[in-house]
């Protein structure tokens, strides 16, 4: 048996990296009986077919984390990606992800890339400032005045990191200023409707020159959270936490209840409230879906 990792999975092939060598490899047909897919990231087994570097994945072992969207796992931190223009930041979905990445326990960076497009400094400095408040490690960059990239190519060295975010927000080329060895394609903006095209078609996990790896994954507009119950939706917002269990009902949805805890912070401005709001909206949605789970 050899060991090594999934790097790239194409149409049912999966390429394995053993040392320096890449590996051909189909999944054996158990996986599909036990209901699992192999996803980059992850540490296989595999035998080898014949001498043209082609084999088959017997097992896959333990994973640390498994995303679903993007499909990888064996993460050690996410890097999210948004724009402060072209296209505009779209919060509701940065939330999402945020959620999401929570949900794994990763460590989190969210990156506000394009500032040299954005003439109001302030602009950057306040949505930068939202995060902070959070909790969150902020990066701002521009790939134009070179701004941030040094920061955020300290922040990628040895990790395995999952590089996200919507279309055209500019993470291949964030990716090809911090190592322009990589080469990755890049897109255009649309003028007509001012959102990126889809550059990068599949999941990859990619050497970097400092001793780290980096998942560059497709763009998305869009991002579903219909696993998660709406009851455990505040443990993955970090400035609700240190107040969770100071409502005078416990469980709280920091919503509906009378003498919330949370409702107290966002009134005084210790939560941002347009965050607030959109855990609302977030929550709301969650348990809309719940409902139509039970009604089944």
């Amino acid at each position: 048996m050899i060991i090594g990792t999934i790097v790239k999975g194409i149409a049912g092939f999966y390429y394995v990296k053993v040392n320096e060598t890449i590996y051909e490899c189909k999944a054996k047909g158990v996986f599909r009986n036990i209901n699992i897919t192999p996803y980059v990231g992850d540490k296989v087994e595999i035998v080898l077919l014949d001498e043209e570097n082609r084999g088959n994945i017997v097992k896959i072992l333990p994973r640390r984390n498994c995303m679903i969207r993007p499909p990888a796992s064996n993460i050690d931190q996410a890097v999210i990606v948004f724009s402060i223009k072209n296209p505009n930041p779209n919060l509701q979905l940065l939330d999402r992800f945020l959620v999401l990445a929570e949900e794994q326990q990763l460590d989190i960076i969210i990156c506000i890339n394009k500032i040299d497009l954005e003439e109001d400094e302030n602009a950057c400095k306040d949505l930068e400032f939202v995060y902070k408040k959070a909790g969150y490690k902020t990066i701002l960059t521009s790939t134009v005045s070179d701004i941030g990239i040094l920061d955020l190519k300290e922040a990628l060295a040895n990790k395995t990191t999952i590089f996200a975010g919507p279309s055209g927000v500019g993470k291949s080329s964030l990716l090809n200023s911090v190592n322009p060895s990589l080469k990755l394609e890049t897109g255009k903006i649309s003028e007509k409707i001012k959102r990126g095209r889809h550059t990068t078609r599949h999941v990859e996990l990619l050497s970097l020159d400092n001793g780290g790896y980096v998942l560059d994954t497709p763009g998305f507009s869009s991002l579903s959270l219909t696993h998660m119950d709406s009851v455990k939706l505040q443990d993955y917002y970090r400035e609700f936490i240190p107040y969770n269990n100071s409502c005078k009902f416990v469980p709280c949805s920091h919503i509906h209840e009378p003498e919330c805890k949370i409702k107290e912070m966002v009134e005084k401005g210790h939560i941002d409230m347009e965050r607030y709001e959109r855990y609302i909206k977030l929550y709301n949605e969650l348990e809309s879906n719940e409902q139509r789970r039970w009604k089944k």
